[in-house]
């Protein structure tokens, strides 16, 4: 069943086969989708991520160099794929960093003003400036998806700054989804249990994350990868049509759980 025939969207935050933003993209294109991918500047991270796209069977995907924290280069982006590409109907935002110095239990109160900034400029500020040029390319309204996770609702350990600006995220979200709604555009969050991709790495005590996840979690279980990338394909499906504004678990019911 082809869910996303006839669509195009363009994805951030691909670094490798284990990203969170590869399993979306490729779920999306076994349903008709076509995607095209951001990459950060420099020609290592160029290649990781063509890589991983040729190995995907995506080696002609459009690619193009991008760091979000730069205007300019949001800028340069948007106009070469309004260009290259034309009108899309979705935007993945799997985009966050934060210092992992200060992604360690015990560490939240020593968090310096610029490694606060940074991660709430990277992390969330960055939606709302992607939201607000992919607007002008979603001319018959559209999807917009951002990565979240439980630790902007709940003090997580060792999650810190990461979880604030991923409440951030998910605020953002809403406000989007309040304005831009006019324009038949959705903005939603998926809050995606934890699974081991190179950003989760870098935050200390993910291991007893997953460990208290699989024994608290009403299925018993942690995620799998691939299951974020088919709850995003309802996201980003017209089955989810007057669905905007929401923050979609994707953990085996840990979020509902007084763990």
């Amino acid at each position: 069943m082809s869910l996303l025939e006839g669509k195009t969207g363009l994805v951030f935050g691909v670094a490798n086969d284990r990203s969170i933003a590869w399993h979306i993209a490729r779920n999306a294109v076994a349903h008709g989708a076509v995607c095209a991918f951001s990459h950060l500047p420099g020609e290592k991270m160029e290649q990781r991520v063509r890589r991983t796209l040729e190995a995907g069977g995506l080696g002609d995907a459009w690619l193009s160099p991008c760091d979000v924290a730069s205007d300019d280069d949001l800028d340069a982006l948007f106009g070469a794929l309004s260009s290259d590409v034309g009108a899309i109907d979705f935007v993945i935002h799997s985009v966050a960093y934060a210092d992992r110095d200060y992604l360690k239990a015990g560490v939240f109160s020593e968090t310096p003003r610029d490694v606060f900034a940074q991660a709430l400029d990277i992390s969330a500020y960055t939606l709302i400036a992607i939201a607000r040029r992919a607007r002008k390319l979603m001319q018959g309204g559209g999807s917009i998806v951002a990565l979240s996770y439980y630790g902007a609702e709940k003090a997580t350990p060792g999650y810190n700054v990461m979880g604030v600006a991923k409440a951030a995220l998910e605020s953002a979200a809403r406000y989007l989804a309040a304005e831009l709604g006019e324009d038949r555009i959705r903005v939603n969050c998926l809050s995606a249990g934890p699974c081991r991709t190179l950003s989760a790495m870098a935050v200390g005590g993910v291991d007893r994350m997953m460990e208290k996840v699989e024994v608290s979690a009403p299925l018993r279980r942690n995620i799998e990868t691939d299951e974020v990338g088919k709850a995003a394909v309802y996201l980003l499906s017209d089955l989810s049509s007057a669905v905007t504004g929401e923050t979609h678990h994707v953990d085996a019911g840990y979020h509902a759980v007084a763990a």
